[in-house]
């Protein structure tokens, strides 16, 4: 499947602009990621544009909901099964599938922080993602009634994983969404 594939898929399930973003989200954490390591761009945006794909449909994070709906769908449409068993895995709890590769562990890592980071740009004057800092994205980590939703400590254990120091890897996710801002609906222009 290559990636226009992938984005029709998405579209085709998900009709929540606000979904269909955080996977961009999502894809773009995971594309700067591959660079980082020098792994397969084109594989690690994959997994991270379909890994909610099914989501809006199945919401219930379940053996019989979210991811495991899904990955019968992606192998009917031809999804390598390496880009499956990575989405399988971020949600280890209902899929039984426990993470081993780099990008297996780096979805699980990047997944919340797309949703907390694009939170911050959200609450800014500016709602433009280019005017976040690091430091901005680190305050609101600590104020526990921002974006409660957002796993925090899902975070921290996926970077610790990836041996990484917090503020590193806020760094190169916040960067990758920066350079997408316009696609991501995070460059201020949202009502204009």
């Amino acid at each position: 499947m290559n990636r226009q594939e992938a984005w029709n898929l998405v579209c085709e399930y998900t009709q929540s602009p606000q979904l269909r973003r955080h996977m961009l989200s999502v894809e773009v954490a995971m594309r700067a990621y591959a660079r980082y390591y020098g792994e397969d761009e084109e594989k690690w945006g994959l997994v991270g544009l379909l890994h909610d794909f099914d989501y809006e449909r199945h919401p219930d994070v379940a053996e019989n909901g979210h991811p495991n709906t899904g990955a019968p769908i992606l192998r009917e449409r031809g999804v390598d099964e390496e880009i499956v068993q990575a989405i399988l895995s971020h949600a280890t709890e209902v899929t039984g599938v426990e993470r081993q590769s780099k990008m297996e562990h780096t979805l699980y890592a990047v997944d919340e922080l797309t949703g907390l980071i694009a939170a911050v740009a959200l609450v800014r004057p500016s709602k433009d993602i280019r005017d976040v800092k690091i430091k901005s994205v680190r305050k609101k980590w600590k104020a526990k009634a921002f974006a409660p939703g957002v796993n925090r400590q899902e975070i921290e254990a996926g970077t610790a994983v990836l041996k990484m120091d917090l503020a590193e890897h806020i760094q190169i996710v916040l960067e990758a969404m920066q350079d997408a801002a316009a696609e991501l609906g995070l460059d201020g222009q949202q009502g204009n």
